[in-house]
């Protein structure tokens, strides 16, 4: 068995492989959308020949292509004949859901070109009912938003042994542009010794190493993170252990330039220390 992880996202229009395939790509995964099936074998080859780092892909395959129906029950047994372990993530949900997403976003269905969009969706089922069969895992995400969509993709891929189940969402942020909306936790960090107005600091952002030094080397810092740590160290857990899913931890200084993203970068690596799922997002720090 070829050690490479091959994960094919395929399903109905609407019901959310966009979202599975960022979900994937979060933890580890090299991803690619709507890769035509008969490159599929050619770029498996090339990637163990030239990225032998890469253990795990994502693809998104749908109707899209022309030529899917056709073609993919042999590429697959193909890949598999090579030795590929190839798991296929089916995403279904109802017609309803389906109609509505199609409406919100005024976007034209790939078999709706004759008829309506519910057309569409019913021919749709009918063509895909054979691969939803064959599928290793079915999604029905009629009542998932993105957010939850992405919680259970993570949580099936990623080995119990790899990580805890919840996922932390560690967000920098500027308050002068407001909260993030879905934060469960935020910490004010606009007490922290500020680079803005150090000259040759000023036009760096937290990822800059010397931003970084000025931040952290203050006693102040120091002592914050320690305590900071402690604490989220502490209630972490007692989340985990409720059963929560997904805890939204926001970090704000002044523009999210500086400060916040200093600190989001400290607690995400502390987290992934503890072998948490960890997606660090920096809101803000290209608009200061």
């Amino acid at each position: 068995m070829i050690n490479l992880r091959v994960v094919v996202i395929t399903g109905l229009s609407g019901s959310g492989k966009s979202t599975a395939l960022r979900a994937l790509e979060d933890i580890g995964f090299f991803c690619v959308d709507n890769l035509p099936v008969v490159l599929l074998p050619k770029f498996l080859a090339i990637t163990l020949q030239s990225s032998p780092e890469i253990k795990r892909v994502a693809l998104v395959m749908d109707l899209r292509e022309r030529g899917f129906l056709e073609k993919y029950r042999r590429i697959f047994a193909l890949i598999k004949g090579k030795g590929y372990k190839i798991e296929i993530l089916f995403l279904d949900s109802s017609d309803d859901s389906l109609l509505h997403r199609f409406s919100e976003t005024r976007r034209t269905h790939p078999l709706s070109e004759q008829g309506s969009v519910m057309d569409g969706i019913m021919l749709e089922r009918e063509k895909l009912s054979s691969l939803k069969q064959m599928a290793d895992q079915v999604i029905d995400t009629t009542s998932t938003n993105v957010h939850q969509l992405k919680d259970i993709v993570q949580r099936h891929f990623l080995p119990d042994s790899d990580h805890k189940k919840l996922i932390v969402n560690v967000i920098s942020f500027g308050y002068r542009y407001g909260l993030p909306a879905d934060a469960d936790l935020v910490f004010d960090v606009r007490f922290l010794p500020n680079p803005y107005f150090i000259s040759e600091l000023k036009n760096f952002d937290g990822q800059n190493k010397a931003v970084r030094d000025f931040v952290l080397n203050d006693e102040k810092s120091k002592i914050f993170l320690n305590k900071f740590l402690d604490v989220m160290t502490f209630l972490i857990p007692l989340y985990d252990k409720e059963g929560k899913v997904r805890l939204n931890v926001a970090l704000g200084c002044t523009g999210g330039k500086h400060r916040s993203v200093v600190i989001a970068n400290q607690l995400g690596a502390h987290f992934s220390e503890m072998k948490y799922i960890v997606n660090v997002t920096h809101r803000d720090i290209n608009k200061s």
